[in-house]
């Protein structure tokens, strides 16, 4: 059965998530409530219109960094050096373009206010962080995501691009950056083929929380 959360009240047990990997509704978007979350292998992921749900999905979207796929066309514009790129130095901006990028087959944004202002708080605390792709000045592309330096993961949250290629460039200048820091594993939550075409494979919900 479905738990509702009370502000305070821990996460139910993972046993408990429903086939589509809803694990849990309300509850609160605190620092330390997105900790525990994330630290359990549980992220957030709503809309406006909606309370907040918490997810842990079966089989779940990973990437080992040495897996990383990098294309021929992608490799040329870094031997270019077509992007600059920076870590940190725009999160609030990064993750109001997440927010506001249109998608495919998607109605509204799951970064509402309530979101962008937790995760700015834990981008002030060094945990949330970012990379920013520019071009001629301009931000044009980036991601964010949740940086767990004891547990030698970053879990990914959202991307975006104003011009081609833009976030492919900045993700995968990520996660050469985050493996030279020693991080293992990278979360990317559910499958997607552009997630898929960098490398990114599903493993189980089992794997991944004995990862954790």
């Amino acid at each position: 059965m479905l738990q509702i959360l009370n502000p305070f009240e821990p996460f139910p047990d993972i046993r408990y998530t429903s086939d589509d990997g809803l694990l849990a509704v309300g509850g609160s978007l605190t620092e330390s409530r997105l900790m525990e979350a994330y630290s359990k292998g549980i992220f957030p992921w709503y809309d406006e219109s909606q309370p907040i749900l918490w997810w842990c999905p079966d089989p779940r979207m990973v990437l080992f960094p040495h897996k990383l796929k990098v294309s021929k066309s992608m490799k040329q514009l870094f031997k270019k050096k077509a992007f600059k790129i920076t870590y940190n130095e725009a999160f609030e901006t990064v993750i109001e373009n997440c927010a506001k990028i249109k998608r495919k087959g998607q109605l509204g944004t799951w970064i509402t206010p309530e979101m962008k202002a937790a995760y700015i708080g834990l981008n002030k605390k060094g945990i949330a962080q970012s990379v920013e792709v520019w071009k001629d000045g301009e931000i044009v592309g980036g991601l964010y995501g949740i940086y767990l330096k004891n547990k030698k993961l970053f879990c990914g949250e959202s991307m975006f691009a104003k011009v081609s290629n833009a976030s492919k460039y900045g993700f995968i200048s990520m996660v050469r950056k985050l493996q030279e820091n020693g991080v293992k594993l990278i979360d990317c939550q559910v499958h997607t083929d552009h997630l898929e075409s960098l490398g990114a494979e599903e493993i189980s919900r089992k794997e991944f929380l004995e990862y954790l």
